[in-house]
């Protein structure tokens, strides 16, 4: 990284799947008129990627060559790759499991780890995902984990999928989401955990409001 990039402040955004993080992250960002950055969508395309092209995702080596061949377009809050608009179609259940199962492959991890760094550019960035703060901005001016428990965050992807006619109990979203934290948590490669000098922040019982509310709060204190 360059002295330039490396003066660029960050914020991070880290914690486990539906905990609102790219919610918050992106109105940290307008708050501040930072850059922001979802890393999450960026393995969720892989995921995309791999499952359209009937990829087996245990075959790194294949799932690997597709996370090397990406190059989507981030602009006005929606997501590009090539001439088609990706930004709902991966926020489905299954391109979401795909991206957990292939979060774990160091060399995807790897593939994915400069398109990640070059986000950092003036004024400043709030990027959200799982290792922001402890492997891809390790020297982040200010790191949140931000969770909340299985229970509310399966409550909170309940309504968000009720909400586009998508049927699902919440019963199998909270097993769903206990799984997946303990696939991220036990994964060898960047497991989902607090980044050293992180902030601890539980949404549990707060609105979205109240947490970017708490994180701005943060980010003054610590800059003055």
């Amino acid at each position: 990284m360059t002295e330039m990039k490396g003066q660029v402040p960050v914020i991070t955004i880290d914690g486990p799947t539906a905990s609102g993080k790219g919610t918050v992250a992106s109105k940290v960002a307008e708050a501040l008129g930072f850059h922001y950055l979802d890393s999450g969508a960026l393995y969720r395309i892989v995921g995309l990627v791999c499952l359209r092209a009937n990829v087996d995702l245990k075959d790194i080596a294949a799932v690997t060559a597709h996370a090397m061949g990406i190059s989507p377009v981030f602009a006005g809050g929606r997501i590009s790759l090539g001439s088609e608009d990706i930004t709902n179609v991966i926020r489905t259940e299954d391109v979401g499991q795909a991206a957990s199962c292939i979060a774990v492959i160091p060399s995807v991890r790897n593939a994915l780890f400069e398109l990640q760094r070059e986000a950092r550019r003036e004024p400043g960035l709030v990027a959200d995902g799982r290792d922001m703060g402890s492997i891809i901005f390790p020297d982040a001016e200010l790191k949140i984990f931000l969770t909340a428990s299985a229970e509310a965050r399966a409550h909170r992807r309940y309504k968000q999928l009720i909400e586009k006619g998508i049927d699902v109990t919440l019963d199998d979203l909270v097993k769903e989401m206990k799984e997946r934290d303990l696939r991220d948590m036990r994964r060898a490669h960047a497991p989902l955990a607090p980044a050293e000098g992180a902030k601890i922040l539980d949404s549990s019982f707060l609105t979205i409001q109240e947490t970017v509310d708490k994180i701005l709060y943060w980010w003054v204190s610590r800059s003055h």
